[in-house]
């Protein structure tokens, strides 16, 4: 897509009536009429760094997604040879008292976990820290071939709070997680796919169009079912299997109360 033509999707959301040049905006949002959106981290020479600024835009789009009816599927990337380097640490360092009670308080980790609809993760570059917790948050989780993820909390000092230390886990296993995460060393996208930590792996100019794909492959199912089908999954994961399987019992005796 041209940035013509991106920057009047993004002027028809209410929040960017005002933003003239798209390049200064920090969230870049593509809305398909296919009925999937495209946010993009836009600070490509901070690395894509949560600021203040992209803590605040980043929630505000996100939850005004979730309220937009005609969005389905949501597609997460960042702009330039990163996907998210963490924390902006300048912003951090240069006024602490300012900064972590307004990431708290703007928290992009909690509002993708309270999320309703299914988020690809198409991881463009380096996944740092903060940046690596939101990859994880996503449902689907691809990446280039120029991806990396990196877990450097030990490094800086400071405990996770959005997610890392169970997700991750999760994802490869404790022991994986535990060489990743305590020694902070990089994973590539080789291993990362090979442990399972991403589904896939693509040139860096396919990328997008993989996630667009999927975005049309959950665009053909049954609005409602695909929203609640994964609910259901992640509700369920982490019952023993007996409750989880009452809980489907429960889940499809309430979802034949209602019209498809």
């Amino acid at each position: 897509m041209d940035k013509r033509a991106a920057h009047s999707i993004v002027q028809g959301l209410p929040f960017w009536r005002n933003k003239v040049d798209m390049s200064e905006d920090v969230l870049l949002v593509e809305k398909h009429p296919d009925g999937y959106a495209v946010l993009t981290l836009n600070r490509p020479k901070s690395l894509n760094a949560w600021s203040m600024e992209l803590c605040t835009r980043f929630c505000e789009v996100f939850a005004a997604l979730q309220e937009d009816d005609q969005i389905r599927v949501l597609i997460l990337t960042g702009s330039g040879p990163a996907f998210c380097a963490g924390l902006d640490v300048k912003e951090m360092r240069a006024d602490p008292d300012a900064f972590f009670p307004h990431v708290r308080a703007n928290s992009p980790g909690v509002a993708v976990q309270a999320g309703r609809k299914p988020l690809i993760g198409a991881i463009n570059g380096a996944a740092v820290t903060g940046g690596f917790e939101i990859s994880l948050l996503c449902d689907i989780l691809i990446c280039s071939e120029n991806a990396s993820f990196m877990d450097t909390h030990t490094r800086i000092g400071l405990m996770p709070g959005w997610g890392i230390s169970q997700l991750l886990s999760r994802r490869v296993g404790i022991s994986r997680a535990k060489a990743i995460s305590l020694t902070a060393r990089k994973v590539g996208s080789a291993e990362a796919v090979a442990i399972g930590l991403v589904n896939s792996v693509h040139p860096q100019e396919q990328l997008l169009d993989e996630a667009r794909s999927i975005a049309h492959a959950m665009l053909a199912g049954v609005p409602r079912i695909l929203a609640d089908y994964r609910a259901l999954i992640d509700d369920g994961f982490g019952l023993p299997l007996r409750d989880a399987i009452a809980l489907e019992r429960e889940r499809v005796r309430a979802s034949r109360q209602r019209p498809v």
